[in-house]
């Protein structure tokens, strides 16, 4: 065997384990989920998903910008991207409430620095799958719900102004008809990169999952535009996959009467399988 051989040997072997370990490291998408969007009736798609599924488990990412023009385009995006970077570098997390509280309120303050004297911000639903459960936390008005045995369970609930006309109710705070009269008020009180963000939606108790749940998030576009029985009677299908569910949905919200429809963002998550250790 010449030198020249040698060499040549020794060289493919380096490359061929570099790009192995290459392979091993990267984040690596679950291509039986379903992901959809539509921009409604506005001229600017402002909401930013990703999807990823590493060591420490499967996250989701949704985020619905706020602001004109591309502001909350910009503002969605960043939300996105930094929940992603930052997840990369676990191998394994052990405080899914910590690492959802410490990532936000870091998108918080850089989102702030991006708008300085800019009115925007974005609403933000994030979902972790891992070792047989799911955690989630959200800020805004991102819809997060379980479909499970035929039917959609809501797991969020929302920071809209009716949600917090509820709570006030229940603490004795304000009155029932005070009540009453803010219940039909969907605006929205809290979202990241608003003056004054203090908090965030966070599941107390991890959810059990169980064999054939679905996981759906979604923003304003889709769940105003279809009904839950609609997504019910759409995700039941046993004929459809993941994708051609979201498909389908995406469709009906298209086909909706509104007059003003807002950017629509759906996520049909399988939770069989879908979380590695």
């Amino acid at each position: 065997m010449t030198w020249q051989i040698v060499i040549f040997i020794l060289v493919t072997s380096v490359i061929a384990r570099g790009i192995f370990q290459m392979l091993g490291d990267k984040e690596t998408y679950d291509a039986s989920d379903g992901i959809g969007e539509t921009t409604g009736n506005k001229d600017v798609q402002a909401d930013a998903m990703e999807l990823t599924v590493t060591d420490a488990g499967k996250l989701a990412v949704m985020a619905d910008g706020i602001g004109k023009e591309n502001t909350g385009k910009v503002c969605a995006g960043l939300a996105v991207r930094e929940f992603m970077e930052a997840f990369s570098f676990y191998k394994a997390i052990h405080n899914p409430e910590y690492f959802f509280e410490r990532t936000m309120y870091s998108i918080h303050r850089n989102m702030q620095k991006v708008l300085e004297e800019r009115h925007g911000g974005a609403s933000v639903g994030v979902i972790l799958l891992k070792e047989g459960r799911l955690y989630y936390a959200m800020a805004g008005q991102i819809k997060i719900a379980m479909f499970r045995k035929g039917e959609l369970i809501p797991l969020s609930e929302g920071q809209t102004i009716s949600v917090l006309a509820q709570r006030a109710y229940k603490d004795g705070k304000i009155s029932r008809q005070d009540t009453i009269w803010s219940m039909e008020d969907e605006g929205v009180w809290n979202y990241v990169g608003k003056d004054g963000f203090h908090q965030m939606e966070v599941c107390e108790v991890p959810v059990e999952l169980k064999k054939g749940d679905l996981v759906v998030m979604m923003t304003k576009g889709i769940f105003e535009e279809v009904s839950y029985a609609e997504l019910e009677k759409i995700l039941a299908s046993p004929a459809l996959t993941a994708q051609e569910k979201a498909d389908r949905i995406i469709r009906k919200a298209e086909w909706s009467n509104s007059q003003d429809k807002e950017n629509g963002s759906i996520m049909v998550l399988l939770t069989d399988g879908a979380m590695r250790g």
